[in-house]
């Protein structure tokens, strides 16, 4: 019987302290998450946000928003002298590692965006991980060429660019299609 008893606690010590544990917590946080006020009658924006990674390498695979009708994860190439918008499929979160969504970089393009955007409003968003899973964030609309002093990390002043004023037209969205209604 005792021997029973010992079996079974033995058995159930790493469930209990499963239990007790934070379980499954993920070792991503996402800090600083924000949009610019969208601009007269534009139905695009972009989100940006910090992603702090304590644990093992993920991908940030999708986002999603009641904001707009599609959220997309986007990064700025320069092709010849001139910089252009492109969709990619996920972006890489290394171990123990900072990515940075910001103007002129990677960033969430949001599309077919709701109501405007104003200044001093918020929104929902949920951020699908491939490891981590969903995390929603509360992301904050800022005044155009809020945040970051309308400078981006890399030196250049990015406090003019609204994706609104840029030709979409190029863009390579792989099979989504994006036209107005």
């Amino acid at each position: 019987m005792i021997r029973r008893i010992l079996l079974a606690m033995t058995l159930m010590t790493p469930l209990a302290l499963a239990a007790c544990s934070d379980g499954g917590a993920s070792d991503i946080t996402v800090e600083e998450p924000f949009a610019r006020e969208t601009i007269g009658v534009s139905t695009t924006g972009a989100a940006y946000l910090v992603i702090r990674n304590e644990g093992g390498a993920d991908r940030l695979i999708a986002a999603a928003t009641p904001a707009a009708v599609t959220a997309e994860l986007h990064t700025h190439e320069k092709d010849g002298e001139i910089m252009r918008m492109r969709m990619v499929d996920a972006i890489d979160v290394p171990a123990n590692d900072t990515v940075t969504l910001e103007p002129g970089g990677l960033h969430i393009m949001l599309f077919e965006i709701m109501e405007p955007l104003k200044d001093g409003g918020s929104f929902p968003m949920t951020l699908t991980f491939e490891k981590a899973g969903d995390i929603s964030v509360d992301v904050t609309v800022v005044a155009t060429g809020g945040h970051l002093g309308g400078q981006a990390h890399d030196g250049m002043d990015h406090s003019d660019m609204d994706h609104s004023d840029m030709d979409h037209s190029e863009m390579d969205h792989g099979d989504m299609n994006h036209d107005s209604q």
